[in-house]
């Protein structure tokens, strides 16, 4: 099955490392204020979903579902339940965070809806690549020049970091302290996080 990658309408930079992320059979859903980012992703939208407050709608030759503006979930969410309907596992999320920090948030938790369903999701912005750790370890590649482990959920126990500089065995991270913000990968190694309960945000900085 092809990936999903959703497009947000929070800003993008570096256009260049965004479409380096992108394969070229990827099912890519543009949500409202998204379009923006059609003309520099260089890419044709698989869908187009959105309640247009934001952002007019193209008219394009391409599948619309326009929403209407009072509604629970917001397009982001709307359009990653939709291609869950429609078969996608493994979704990437561009556009999702910055600028508004309620959508930002809001964006962030869908990466815990998606986990908790058993899918598999990634945000990336310009500098940073975010998941969720829980049932199955994590790797971190010594590119990154740093990463962060956040309790997101209130129960994040029995986690491991190995291969990085400040390790952990059988910890505990709170929401109250939140400790596990900042860390190394060992030059030449890969690090590996895993945990007995709960969930964790990884958040892995390239600079």
């Amino acid at each position: 099955m092809k990936r999903c990658v959703i497009v947000g309408g929070a800003g993008i930079n570096n256009y260049d490392y965004i479409r380096s992320r992108l394969y070229v059979d990827d099912y890519i859903v543009f949500c409202d204020s998204g379009l923006r980012h059609l003309e520099p992703l260089q890419v044709k939208p698989s869908l187009i979903v959105g309640d247009f407050d934001s952002h007019d709608n193209p008219y394009l030759d391409v599948e619309t579902i326009v929403l209407p503006c009072e509604k629970d979930d917001t397009d982001t969410v709307f359009a990653v339940k939709e291609a869950i309907k429609r078969g996608f596992d493994d979704f990437l999320l561009i556009g999702v965070v910055g600028a508004r920090l309620d959508h930002t948030l809001g964006n962030v938790s869908i990466l815990l809806y998606l986990d908790s369903i058993g899918k598999k999701g990634i945000v990336i912005d310009d500098y940073s690549e975010m998941e969720i750790v829980s049932n199955e370890p994590a790797y971190i590649e010594d590119s990154y020049a740093f990463f962060s482990l956040l309790n997101v959920t209130g129960t994040a126990i029995g986690i491991t970091i190995e291969n990085a500089k400040y390790p952990l065995d059988n910890a505990e991270i709170t929401c109250e302290y939140q400790y596990g913000v900042s860390n190394e990968v060992l030059p030449g190694k890969t690090a590996k996080v895993s945990i007995l309960e709960g969930k964790l945000l990884l958040i892995k900085d390239r600079m």
